[in-house]
């Protein structure tokens, strides 16, 4: 092997092989990401705690991840790739074990966090690994096998965490990762192997103001984004701290990464043009499709009384729809050109979220699922053809850390997405509240009359007339604040819709490019 050339070099095992086994491995850490948020409330009652500190056990995590994505690149040079993987792959199952057989609150947050930290190499080197093990030509279809962790582990996970914790136990959620990682380090172990290039990269020292910037500008924005609804976002002196944290070190960091000699992350990445704007529409991409994989699990189970398996469920139908799309998707990538496929599907996604924003308070399981799978369509058109274009012209050299920026824009942009998507649904409910009570007056004739019916009929059930009014405004009241919470989540859709729509004319901003037709010069090694 040592008299191959980066430009001879071919893996020796089936290509496709690789693919699955490090899909598998990165799938595994997707779906742990989505899979415990409908066990927190039994975690928090198994642990004698409150449910609003149950949930420093997905912060934990999401802290520990967002920083250690950035830096795996680093971390691949500095133990190998392959070696760090396996490493990630064992640990991840390691601290999955202890999650699950945590006794208290505090323990469960410091092996979750443990958990992040380890879970954060595997989709960056999942990725890099697929950049090196195919062509430019092929890498469309291989792309492809990545949606499958990217796109439906999200979707799964709701879903297998709802039905685990019903019928069994919240701690098999985390038992289930054991035998995944031991599959998954015994596979790479078997087939993967480290390309000349990657081999002959190696960190050359440690950049720990690089990484202490990174740490606390990414640290403290998770903390600001999963903590801020429930403390009321800046009306705390808690998230405007982890705010202007967040800041000072997100902006330091850029800074120290442009100037200094040997950065922990090259950003030299960013330079390439159709880089820059794919992770600019990845990130889009995600904010939008994690607000929506909120919303509707959120209004089913607020607003028309779901449970969080009947909630999950709805999610499952879009996930069979990307596994139907991607590869009409990814057989079309030879024929049209790969941006005008990302145009169509934000055009889609818009179209689908205009769709969704016609909720009612009696809409049935059917229905919601098909709102929910309409959304999932255009993903299919975006996540394999803005991955392809995005790594089209960047040298090899620079997969792995074009592959951490990759999924930390995705899963940054994720994050915010749903936050931002549940404010803003308190913040319309509010908006609605105000304006519909100004129509609950004794001078609006429509309301009396409302009133006076629904008093008739309370009385028709059996209830003293003396107190039947005010049963009747009880009623009403309910009726309002379900009106109100439909209203604001039908806004919420529109805004959504008008991002997707807004994001079709940067699409241009891609070069005209065709996995078919060959690889821009830059890309072909």
């Amino acid at each position: 092997m040592s008299g191959t050339t980066g430009a001879e070099w071919r893996p020796k095992s089936n290509p496709w092989l690789i693919a699955v086994v490090v899909t598998v491995a990165a799938f595994m850490e997707v779906l742990d990401t989505t899979i415990v948020n409908v066990s927190l409330p039994h975690i928090a009652g198994s642990l004698s705690s409150s449910y609003d500190d149950a949930t420093w056990a997905l912060t934990s995590y999401l802290v520990a991840n967002g920083i250690v994505l950035t830096i795996s690149g680093w971390l691949s040079d500095l133990l190998g790739r392959k070696r760090y993987f396996i490493i990630c792959i064992l640990m991840f199952g390691v601290c999955s074990f202890l999650c699950g057989i945590a006794g208290s609150l505090p323990e469960l947050i410091f092996f979750r966090l443990c958990q992040g930290f380890f879970g954060g190499g595997l989709q960056p080197n999942q990725q890099s690994i697929i950049l090196d093990t195919f062509e430019p030509a092929q890498r469309g279809r291989a792309m492809a096998v990545v949606a499958v962790a990217t796109i439906v582990a999200p979707i799964l996970g709701p879903t297998l965490g709802g039905y685990i914790t019903d019928d069994y136990s919240w701690r098999w959620i985390f038992f289930l990762n054991i035998p995944v990682s031991l599959l998954g380090a015994f596979g790479v172990a078997t087939l993967v192997e480290d390309p000349p290039w990657v081999r002959e990269r190696r960190a050359q020292g440690i950049d720990y103001i690089g990484i202490g910037l990174i740490a606390l500008g990414l640290g403290c924005l998770q903390v600001a984004l999963d903590r801020g609804e429930d403390a009321d976002w800046l009306g705390s002196p808690f998230i405007r701290v982890m705010f202007l944290l967040a800041f000072l070190g997100i902006a330091g960091a850029i800074g120290w990464l442009l100037t200094a000699k040997r950065p922990v992350v090259d950003l030299r990445v960013m330079a390439d043009r159709n880089f820059a704007v794919g992770v600019t529409m990845i990130g889009a991409m995600a904010f939008i499709l994690y607000s929506g994989a909120v919303i509707i699990p959120q209004f089913s189970q607020q607003v028309m009384g779901y449970t969080a398996l009947l909630a999950g469920l709805i999610l499952s139908p879009g996930g069979a729809i990307v596994i139907l799309l991607i590869p009409m998707v990814t057989r079309s990538l030879n024929v049209i050109p790969t941006r005008y496929l990302i145009m169509t599907g934000f055009t889609v996604m818009g179209c689908s979220l205009i769709y969704s924003s016609h909720l009612a308070p009696d809409m049935d399981f059917l229905h919601l699922a098909l709102l929910r799978a309409s959304q999932t369509a255009g993903l299919a058109f975006m996540f394999v053809p803005i991955s392809t274009i995005a790594y089209s012209s960047l040298p090899r050299e620079l997969n792995g850390d074009a592959a951490a920026l990759y999924t930390m824009f995705r899963n940054v942009f994720g994050s915010i997405g749903i936050s931002t998507a549940t404010a803003l649904v308190s913040q319309q409910t509010q908006i609605r509240q105000a304006y519909l009570s100004q129509h609950m007056t004794p001078m609006n004739q429509p309301y009396q009359e409302l009133l006076q019916k629904t008093t008739q009929a309370v009385i028709a059930l059996g209830h003293p007339a003396a107190t039947a009014q005010q049963a009747a405004m009880g009623q009403i009241y309910q009726t309002f604040r379900t009106q109100a919470s439909v209203l604001a989540y039908t806004d919420v859709f529109q805004i959504c819709a008008f991002a997707a729509f807004a994001l079709v004319p940067l699409t241009f901003l891609f070069s005209n490019y065709k996995p078919g037709k060959g690889a821009p010069a830059a890309a072909a090694h």
